[in-house]
This record gives structure tokens, sequence and C-alpha cells, in this order.
């Protein structure tokens, strides 16, 4: 049985790959991971780095335990020149896969400017085509996530940072037409929202920049935040010595695999004013586990992932 590369992928152009989202080909039967592609090697100001980003693509042959870089998405152009693209939520329906990314205007050397949500179609997850700018309730939002309900309806949870960094959410019936529910967690300021099913509960992990923290529910709408985070503190393997960051969760086969990145190098936890040496990011992957109730994660285990 093979064993899970560790670290599991470095983007081969810029090395910054970071937000993974991974989602299962039906037309090349292999699995895709979507990521933003950071511009690690870029030495330019502030974070013009972390901005004019295109998404990358990397795929696996062997169920999730190696990935092979293979280009980027095509068709994103919103506005004319260079922008900006960032953590892609892709999901399949009815025959279609649909993108929600994150979307700055330009390459700012700063963190001021708007950010949206757009959505994008595709056949074959490499050539997209624009559907819409989401109208959410702000003009600064990103990191979507989607999940269908037992209903039929369509629930998004992104990043508002208009109002405090923190999860609000959002319920469409159609993917294309999205109405506003509420804020979903607001106890910390925090990034990357995860929701998913596993042992019976639904949990939503979020990044809060000391690891992942971890909610539970019941009904989608109501969340328990538990005592202790995940991937705080750093662990043995390659690349793997800090903190996690933005990370994805597929549950396939009755487990649950938690795809992250890392900056490996980072002295402190921030993107200004570093040096390029700790800008790389690694991609990694590991497993979750329910005990007494509470999601725990040990990085350090070795796996093999077993994606269906």
């Amino acid at each position: 049985m093979k064993t899970a590369n560790a670290p599991l992928f470095t983007d081969p152009v810029y090395n910054g790959a970071a937000d993974p989202a991974v989602i299962y080909n039906e037309e090349t039967h292999t699995h895709y991971m979507f990521y933003t592609a950071r511009r690690a090697t870029a030495d330019e100001s502030g974070v013009m780095w972390v901005h004019g980003t295109d998404i990358g693509i990397a795929e696996s042959r062997d169920n999730g335990n190696s990935w092979e870089y293979i280009g980027i998405c095509r068709g994103l152009e919103y506005e004319s020149g260079k922008n900006t693209y960032w953590a892609p939520e892709i999901l399949r329906h009815e025959n279609l896969y649909h993108m929600y990314v994150s979307y700055v205007p330009g390459i700012p050397s700063d963190w001021k400017h708007p950010r949206y949500i757009l959505h994008y179609t595709s056949e074959n997850l490499i050539d997209w085509s624009f559907e819409s700018k989401l109208n959410l309730s702000s003009e600064k939002v990103i990191d979507a996530c989607v999940f269908r309900m037992k209903n039929g309806v369509f629930r998004m949870w992104y990043k508002d940072e208009l109002h405090g960094s923190h999860t609000y959410y959002a319920d469409s019936s159609d993917l294309y037409n999205w109405t506003v529910k509420g804020c979903a967690a607001d106890d910390v300021s925090h990034e990357g929202p995860n929701v998913f099913e596993f042992c019976g509960k639904y949990w939503l992990i979020t990044d809060c920049w000391h690891g992942l923290d971890v909610y539970s529910s019941d009904d989608l709408t109501n969340w328990v935040k538990q005592p202790s985070r995940i991937l705080e503190k750093g662990g043995t393997r390659k690349d793997d010595g800090v903190m996690a960051n933005h990370a994805d969760v597929v549950v396939s086969g009755g487990r649950a695999y938690i795809f992250y990145f890392t900056h490996p190098d980072r002295r402190e936890n921030m993107l200004e004013d570093i040096d390029l040496n700790e800008r790389r990011t690694s991609i990694q992957a590991a497993e979750l586990e329910v005990m007494d109730g509470i999601l725990v994660c040990d990085r350090n285990k070795e796996i093999s992932v077993e994606l269906r």
C-alpha cells in the first residue's frame, strides 16, 4: 500500500501552493487538486506576491498519495489586465462543475482593496466560463465553501472581512442565486471555513492563524466550538514543522482526509516583510479522527490516502 508523500505537493512554478481543494474528475477518473498559486519567488513590495495569482491544478492517479502539476485554470479572466484569484471551491452538480473563487482586482501591495466571490462553470475542470459575481454580505468576502444539505438546498460559508473576519453563510436552491442568512461563527477572527459530515456530525473548521479551530453541529446552523484546536503545533514530517493553514477535508470510504498548507520556513505568523525563503509553501495531508466526540488529528502518522 502506497504511503502519502510528505510534503504532498509543492508548486513547481512559484513554490507557493496554498488553499487546496480536492475533487474527483469524472471524465479522467483521477483526482484534481486546485490551489492558490502564490508567487512566492516574486521579489515585489508589500504583499504583491500573494496577489496576481492563478488557480493551479495538480492531478493524482493513485487516489491522492502523490500529485503532479498539470497547469492552471483557463477562462477565469474577469477584468482586463492581470488580477488575483484565491481559494477555489469546486463541486459537481448535474454533470457540471461549479467553482466559487475569491477575486481581487489587480496586484495590490496592501490589503485595502475590495474582494469578491466569482462563480464559474466547467465541463472538464480545466476550461471555465464566467457566470456571475455573487452579491453577499459585503464587498470584502473570500474563501467560499459549499455543502448540500439534506433538504437539497446548497449552503455557502465564507469569510466576511468587513464583519470582523467572521464566517457568514448564504443559501441557494440552484447554485446561481444566493440569499445571505447570517453569521455562523463570530467568536474570533478567522478565514478559510470548511464544512463536512463525519462520524454522525457536521463539522466546521476555520483557519484562526494559530492552527485550525473546530466547531460541530447537528443542523448546519447552530455551531458549538470544541475546546481544542487541531494542527496548531508543528509535526515531524518534512515541511510540516509549523502550524497548518487553510484546509480542505474530503470524506471518503468512512475516513476523513485533511489537506492543508504550511509555510515551512516562516518564523512569525505574518505575510508582510518576510524574505523570499519564508514565503514558500507546501501542501500536506493527514487523517482526521473523532475521539470522545472531539475531532483530532495526528499529523505525524504515516497514512495511505484512499480517495474514491
